[in-house]
């Protein structure tokens, strides 16, 4: 950020540099000109270096690899007059179709697919070419993004547009999460089990979004759990996030949860029209170990808990 020095402007005196410039004020910034690094915006791996910083000392490289790499059984693709190559050994032609459309830059892509597939999700709909109105919704709200280009990226793996079905029968403004967009900002709010309540909880969605947040995070602990979360999804016009295991240890202790209790709390918020969830799927067994020597242990509520439960079964 660049610093103007009028006593009288006190809320322009940051403006972002010219694209390409040092984002700081003097010679010492630790990573001079790669925030502001021009973007390159394209589909696949072309689109490795959209708003990347590669310059930042002991980062790695950005990967050579996209959600395109990771086709489920029985998809295939390839881009440009490539298409009479698609069929790979063991690939039975005659229970697939294919799909060609105009990527973002003007290459064509072909994709070859089961039969009987129906798309879903947004990243479904974006490997069949498929421009989403939560996809268009989201280009008007990043206008430096066409269509083609969000749909693009969200094939690629580099955004996400955090829309329940559900939630979009309310009201959800459709927004995304990626290298290409805007940063977002995340709001969290929640009930404990001696303070606030659904109504109070609402009231804090609204002043959320009356400051604009970009996402809005249902941390509740106590009280009517599903009362609560029904009412901020059923309100809310931003993204609702939940962390599914502070409801799965109601009533029971954690050494008691089972699979199917998660996996049965996860498919219930799911169906509620909860957009995105925090499973701390990043806590690994041989980790643990290492957070028992730490000063302050796990600092992380639910990654706490999911390492009390891994350290019971194992």
């Amino acid at each position: 950020m660049i610093r103007h020095d009028d006593p009288h402007d006190r809320w322009g005196q940051w403006t972002l540099p010219p694209v390409g410039n040092d984002p700081g004020t003097s010679t010492q910034t630790t990573t001079p000109g790669s925030f502001a690094r021009q973007p390159h915006i394209a589909p696949g791996t072309r689109g490795a270096y959209t708003f990347a910083s590669p310059d930042t000392p002991g980062m790695p490289p950005p990967s050579d690899k996209t959600a395109w790499d990771f086709l489920p059984h029985g998809w295939e693709t390839c881009e440009g007059d490539q298409a009479h190559g698609l069929h790979s050994a063991g690939f039975d032609a005659n229970a697939s179709e294919s799909t060609t459309f105009t990527q973002g830059d003007g290459t064509m892509r072909t994709v070859r697919y089961p039969r009987e597939f129906a798309a879903s999700t947004q990243l479904e709909h974006a490997r069949l070419g498929v421009i989403t109105p939560q996809m268009q919704r989201v280009s008007e709200r990043e206008p430096h993004l066409t269509p083609e280009q969000v749909r693009d990226e969200v094939a690629a793996g580099r955004m996400v547009i955090p829309a329940n079905k559900v939630h979009l029968a309310h009201h959800l403004d459709p927004m995304c999460i990626g290298r290409a967009g805007k940063t977002k900002i995340n709001a969290n709010i929640g009930a404990s089990p001696v303070s606030s309540g659904t109504d109070e909880e609402v009231e804090k969605l609204r002043w959320a979004e009356r400051w604009q947040s970009d996402t809005l995070m249902d941390l509740s602990t106590g009280g009517n759990l599903n009362e609560c979360r029904d009412a901020i999804v059923q309100h809310a016009t931003v993204p609702i996030g939940t962390v599914p295991i502070y409801a799965m240890i109601l009533g029971r202790k954690i050494e008691d949860l089972t699979y199917d209790d998660i996996f049965r709390e996860v498919e219930h918020q799911a169906r509620q029209g909860v957009d995105y969830m925090t499973i701390h799927a990043g806590v690994l067994r041989e980790h643990i170990k290492y957070a028992r020597h730490r000063l302050i242990g796990l600092v992380s509520r639910g990654g706490s808990l999911l390492a009390k439960w891994m350290i019971h079964h194992n």
